[in-house]
């Protein structure tokens, strides 16, 4: 090879430090390809749960049903819920609001303190969640599953894993972040 071509090479391969602040050309497109594909992932999910007029949820509200389904007693606390789907605490609200017109959820004071307010899960909530679950799950099946594998999966879970708290609020069944959550392994 050439001086200028492994000149070239060394700089595509090389890796940016934190000194330098910009990213190098294929870091950039990683992280373009990074950002293009999970922006693209979560609006064809969602589109997959609202296209069907038998479902007609957003994937934030699905998340919301799935979270409430699995916690104790069908209910959470508004602020523990607005940890676990990554809401500010303000659109969380006005998701539950369109939410309950629906009845899919309702808003009750707190059982353990009486001043606090929880988000419960309904019963018709309950059925929509079994009837959209199954669309959902194919989704992600048919967009990210059988295009990259169980193995590359798992992997991808692992690398974004390492750019979140260690008590995020991801195992099935989970308390909200700093409650006490296992550590991740």
């Amino acid at each position: 090879m050439t001086p200028a071509v492994d000149g070239a090479q060394d700089e595509a391969e090389r890796a940016s430090t934190p000194e330098e602040l910009w990213l190098t050309a294929k870091e950039q497109e990683a992280w373009r390809t990074f950002l293009y594909a999970t922006t693209l992932l979560t609006d064809r999910f969602g589109d997959a749960l609202q296209s069907d007029p038998e479902i007609g949820l957003a994937l934030g509200e699905y998340e919301i049903l799935v979270r409430l389904n699995e916690a104790e007693g069908g209910f959470l606390r508004m602020s523990e819920l607005a940890d676990k789907v990554v809401h500010s605490r303000s659109r969380l609200t006005h998701t539950i609001t369109r939410m309950e017109k629906r009845g899919l959820v309702e808003r009750v004071r707190c059982s353990s303190d009486g001043r606090g307010r929880q988000a419960q899960l309904t019963a018709e909530g309950q059925a929509l969640l079994e009837r959209a679950a199954p669309t959902h799950v194919r989704s992600v099946r048919d967009l990210l599953l059988d295009v990259i594998g169980h193995d590359d999966l798992l992997e991808l879970g692992r690398i974004l894993g390492r750019t979140i708290a260690e008590d995020a609020p991801i195992a099935v069944g989970c308390p909200a972040p700093h409650e006490d959550a296992p550590a991740r392994s």
